[in-house]
């Protein structure tokens, strides 16, 4: 299909800077943008690309201010990043719907499965199961005994829900991902480890996303929970009695340890992790690849391992690559000291 730059502009509720009749018919990025296409401009370590690229159309925040002439036709928006999202999330419900039960599908007689679903080929839906409308439930995916899914919810092929899990409405699980496996939990006994059983399950709320291979243990007792509108990458890990506060956002192969309790509108870089039983506070910023051994207060942004605030781990950073001049200098002053006691010693 193709669209004006004046019908995406009121798409969007921008404005138009160029030529409002000017089409395009797909989306390109900024580097490798071609002619008849749409892209976008976020991040200023890309506005070099904006004097260079064919794409015809090109969204930019509403405050950006071009440093050499223009020629492409640009479309203003408060936040580029978040129109492009509408943009393609509008293309995406424009493709063809799955619809219907696959005649190779396994639905438990006292399942229920609610109105516009699609369930796959060798999907199995299990005893007492309950499956909100407009549903997609792809082929492989496993629906344990109990599970409540809401409405308009994507299970995509290889999900596995294990029995008693809770899933709100709007929530999409990614290829492979576990929710509601055991707990990593085992009493030392006699120099061995006895299994404790996990017989709590998984809660997520509305509007979640999981990432592919992602792994949501049940708790031991209670609920482990993911709040609403959290979203987790691949690879993460979230560990038995887990709480993840709303709008949470964790980058791949995050690990949390058990019990840890994790506040609203908190950001996780890639292979950060946290040790178990302690409180992340809201609004609160871990690095990748850091190590939080202990509680953090809200609005704090943590680096390194184990994780320091941001400021103080950059003051640290320059120290660090100083270490083998700073160990000889040392050396050096302590043969000097040496020295010194012996001759007045003498």
């Amino acid at each position: 299909m193709e669209f004006t730059a004046q019908q995406i502009a009121d798409i969007l509720s921008g404005t138009v800077d160029g030529n409002p009749d000017v089409t395009v018919n797909n989306f390109s990025k900024i580097e490798e943008g071609a002619p008849r296409s749409l892209t976008f401009l976020a991040n200023p370590k890309y506005e070099h690309y904006i004097y260079t690229t064919e794409a015809d159309i090109i969204l930019v925040n509403e405050d950006f201010i071009p440093s050499a002439p223009l020629k492409k036709t640009l479309i203003r928006v408060p936040n580029a990043y978040a129109a492009l999202a509408v943009l393609l999330d509008m293309i995406e419900k424009r493709k063809r719907e799955k619809t219907g039960i696959d005649s190779a599908a396994f639905i438990h007689p006292s399942a229920h499965t609610g109105e516009g679903c699609y369930v796959g080929t060798f999907a199995c839906i299990s005893e007492n199961a309950r499956i909100g409308d407009n549903c997609k439930i792809y082929p492989h995916a496993y629906i344990g005994d109990n599970v409540v899914i809401g409405d308009n919810c994507i299970i995509y092929p290889h999900v596995t829900i294990y029995e008693g899990s809770l899933i709100g409405d709007n929530c999409i699980l990614h290829a492979g991902s576990v929710i509601g496996s055991d707990g990593f939990g085992f009493a030392p006994d006699g120099g061995q480890y006895r299994k404790i059983p996990q017989i709590g399950n998984v809660i997520l709320e509305d509007d979640v996303e999981i990432g592919a291979n992602t792994t949501i243990d049940r708790a031991v007792m209670g609920a482990t929970i993911v709040r609403k509108g959290a979203k987790l990458d691949n690879l993460v890990q979230i560990a038995h009695n887990v709480e993840v506060g709303e709008n949470t956002v964790m980058a791949a192969q995050t690990g949390i340890s058990g019990s840890v309790k994790i506040g609203k509108h908190c950001k996780f870089g890639g292979q950060s992790g946290l040790a178990g039983h302690i409180s992340i506070g809201d609004n609160v910023s871990i690095g990748a690849q850091a190590g939080v051994i202990s509680s953090i207060e809200e609005r704090r942004t943590l680096l390194g391992s184990p994780a320091l605030d941001a400021k103080s781990f950059m003051r640290s950073s320059v120290i660090f690559n100083r270490l083998p001049e700073m160990s000889r200098t040392i050396d050096r002053l302590q043969r000097e000291i040496e020295e010194l006691k012996e001759r007045i010693n003498q």
